[in-house]
């Protein structure tokens, strides 16, 4: 058989419907109604006729065009693949896929920490505030010394050297919290693939010791015990007491340092009363509110996740602690669902940001603080205590020492760890089981809790010298003496 010349395929012109011309054996050319001209091969493996279409059209020149010699070598190596029983087209396939496996492989060996935390935001990690704190903190310290490293050649030595950095800053507090998720987030990863693979040499989280890391004699990595002594609550009321007095005696008042809000002030006096967190207080809604009978409810979804458990509280409010929400009741009530709204959302729609009552009472403890004055934050220390030499002070402080209030008037630590709706430790069989809501115990605890509160305020520092948080509280006091007393007091 002749085979088709160059010159033939070139004075080849569409007809009313496409056609093919022979150009050798399994070698064809199809000319197309606008004259294109595309090379078609026909071969035959085990027994069964194949055909395909080269990717590359008819030309003589440029990049993107087959010439007749090109497409009878490539015929020539299809045709002899046939005669080996190897079909082309399922050996392109195959390679194909298997560039596209090495690929993959290539791309998960490559694997960056910064798309492990990104897996483990989405998969691993669910924290109450969506992960905003943990996302900022790693934003900030982390991915940007790590994060474009491969996980396969992270080192202890990158891990260390990102905290100190951060100890170098002042913040070791915070290098604690961020090498706390760093082991979290690395744990979590070694249990599973592809991130298992990358870490054939070990866990490097697993080498740090946060104690050598920490300067020496550093109480970052220590349980806060930070409680307020019955001094320090008297100055507390009276600081605010000052604030107010400050602020309406000045002149100018435009130009006068604003007060804290009354809404922080009596948060604080609510945790201190009640024992509960500040995040729980901070997400209450008049809804959840029984004033009437001393009742309020903290769902199991503003609570505190322990060991993956949450659970219902109920606090009995003393009358101290009533008092407060009955004073909050006429800033709020009217206009918000929530007992504390926030300022910039529409018609009381929100919240106020859990961490906002937190960072007032941090702005005001500067001597404290290694950073630079913040802007539109106040930054003084009207509210250090004690002069400064009992450290600085934080809301969740007020929740402890409501605890050791009520273990100095003697109510058990069952009860107290039940105000605090701790989850009780032990078997879950035990916790299957005993549901004794313990309320009047309850009741009696933070009843004697808000009458030891009036009691310390009504007293005077000389007064209350000699006595220790140890002293119970007598089974009586005169009422009298706070008739006339502020109920933000």
């Amino acid at each position: 058989m002749a085979k088709l010349t160059v010159r033939a395929i070139d004075t080849a012109r569409p007809k009313g419907k496409p056609y093919k011309l022979t150009v050798d054996t399994g070698l064809y050319i199809r000319v197309a109604l606008d004259g294109e001209k595309r090379w078609l091969i026909k071969y035959v493996v085990d027994g069964k006729q194949r055909e395909a279409r080269l990717p590359k059209p008819y030309g003589n020149s440029g990049a993107g065009f087959m010439t007749l010699s090109a497409a009878t070598a490539e015929n020539a190596r299809i045709q002899a693949l046939a005669r080996d029983g190897i079909d082309f087209q399922v050996q392109a396939a195959e390679a194909k896929d298997a560039a596209a496996l090495e690929a993959k492989r290539t791309k998960v060996l490559d694997a960056s920490v910064q798309e492990m935390f990104d897996a483990w935001l989405a998969d691993g990690v669910t924290r109450k505030d969506g992960n905003s704190e943990l996302r900022r903190s790693f934003e900030k310290d982390v991915l940007p010394s790590i994060g474009s490293k491969r996980v396969k050649d992270v080192t202890e030595h990158h891990l260390r050297a990102l905290l100190r950095a951060m100890v170098q800053r002042g913040v070791a507090r915070m290098t604690t919290r961020v090498y706390n998720d760093l082991v979290q987030m690395f744990s979590w990863a070694e249990k599973r693939q592809p991130w298992r693979t990358l870490m054939i040499e070990g866990n490097p989280a697993n080498l740090l010791e946060i104690d050598r890391i920490l300067p020496l004699g550093s109480t970052a990595n220590a349980e806060r015990s930070r409680i307020f002594s019955p001094d320090e609550i008297r100055e507390l009321r009276d600081i605010f007491s000052t604030m107010d007095a400050v602020y309406e005696s000045a002149p100018d008042k435009r130009a006068a340092s604003k007060p804290l809000k009354t809404e922080t002030r009596i948060a604080m006096w609510l945790c201190l009363a009640t024992a509960c967190r500040i995040g729980e207080l901070l997400q209450a809604k008049w809804e959840h509110l029984d004033l009437n009978a001393g009742m309020w409810r903290i769902p199991v979804e503003n609570t505190k996740k322990t060991n993956g458990e949450q659970q219902d509280h109920i606090v009995y409010l003393s009358d101290f602690a009533s008092r407060q929400f009955k004073s909050l009741y006429e800033i709020t009530g009217e206009d918000s669902k929530w007992c504390f709204p926030a300022r910039s959302a529409i018609a009381g729609e929100q919240h106020v940001c859990v961490k906002s009552t937190s960072k007032q009472i941090g702005d005001r403890q500067m001597q404290f603080k290694k950073r630079k004055p913040l802007k539109n934050r106040k930054n003084d220390n009207s509210l250090v205590l004690a002069k400064g030499k009992t450290g600085e002070w934080t809301p969740h402080d007020l929740r402890r020492t409501a605890a050791t209030l009520m273990q100095s008037l003697g109510v058990s630590l069952d009860v107290i760890d039940r105000c605090q709706n701790h989850v009780i430790a032990g078997s879950k069989v035990r916790r299957h089981y005993l549901h004794y809501d313990y309320a009047s115990e309850k009741t009696e605890a933070w009843k004697q809790l808000g009458q030891k509160i009036e009691l310390i305020l009504s007293e005077t520092a000389a007064s209350s010298s000699k006595k220790e948080y140890g002293e119970l509280l007598p089974s009586s006091i005169d009422k009298q003496a706070f008739s006339t007393r502020e109920a933000t007091v």
